[in-house]
């Protein structure tokens, strides 16, 4: 018997409105959450089919295709991606970087090096580690672990989203879903669009039931989902991806030569 198709997604509050209702949408498939950074390995390795990844993933790979129209995006602030500071950017020398991150660790190098001028030492900050322990200057941190986050002794908290927005006037992509080469997503294709958008009709009931989980207060959930997260991959997003791929190449965190290639299941069909 063939396995299911398997879907991999991350387990964070801003993934909710992109699953929501997935399991009922598309009974055939088996839905995996994990962390962005191992959903990557999972798909490389061909234990998922489809997964929603960091887009720097999408870029080092080179031979996946993305699901149309749907993203991980802010247009500003973010709020889940953030880099606490004990000194402004220019004095930074060392940052720990979320392990559960790639897209944002790589945002984080580009607006260090590209932006500010600075080349810190980089170390990884584990999950169960408590960042006011380490002997850095910044440490980054993503997803509901970010929002959750105070950290008194750094006194910069730097939106990621907010300033990529300034510096560039783009929307920021975070994650995408990306398709295996010669995976054909047959009814799943359509479920991933649907449960968007019934996901995105449903933000008040999925912030009221994910709030006490996150220990967050239900209002600013619902908010965050609204307002800050966009799920669209339109023309502006998909502008802000290319000078993103851009410039992670030119500091070598992304291979070069590789295009924007959307799913769809006549080139899948036929092992295109």
């Amino acid at each position: 018997m063939e396995r299911p198709l398997r879907i991999g997604a991350v387990n964070y509050l801003n993934t909710k409105p992109l699953i929501h209702d997935l399991e009922t949408l598309a009974p055939e498939a088996e839905l995996v959450l994990q962390l962005p950074s191992r959903l990557a390995d999972e798909l490389a390795a061909g234990h998922l089919d489809v997964a929603l990844i960091p887009v720097i993933e999408y870029f080092r790979a080179g031979n996946y295709t993305l699901v149309p129209d749907i993203s991980i995006a802010s247009r500003g602030p973010v709020l889940s991606v953030t880099l606490f500071s004990r000194v402004p950017w220019a004095e930074i020398r060392r940052v720990a970087l979320d392990v559960g991150s790639r897209t944002s660790a790589a945002l984080t190098q580009i607006l260090l090096q590209k932006r500010h001028g600075v080349t810190p030492t980089v170390i990884p900050l584990p999950l169960e580690c408590e960042p006011e322990t380490l002997d850095v200057e910044a440490v980054l941190l993503i997803g509901d672990r970010a929002m959750r986050a105070c950290l008194p002794g750094f006194e910069f908290a730097f939106d990621l989203g907010q300033e990529w927005r300034d510096w560039t006037g783009l929307p920021f992509v975070y994650a995408v879903w990306a398709v295996r080469p010669g995976v054909d997503l047959g009814p799943v294709a359509d479920a991933l669009a649907e449960a968007k958008r019934r996901g995105c009709r449903k933000v008040g009931e999925i912030a009221h039931r994910e709030a006490p989980r996150l220990g967050l207060d239900a209002g600013f959930c619902r908010r965050y989902l609204a307002n800050i997260i966009h799920f669209d991959l339109g023309p502006r997003e998909q502008a802000g991806l290319h000078h993103y791929y851009m410039l992670a190449c030119e500091l070598g965190l992304a291979r070069r030569g590789v295009n924007l290639d959307f799913y769809h299941p006549t080139l899948a069909r036929q092992g295109c």
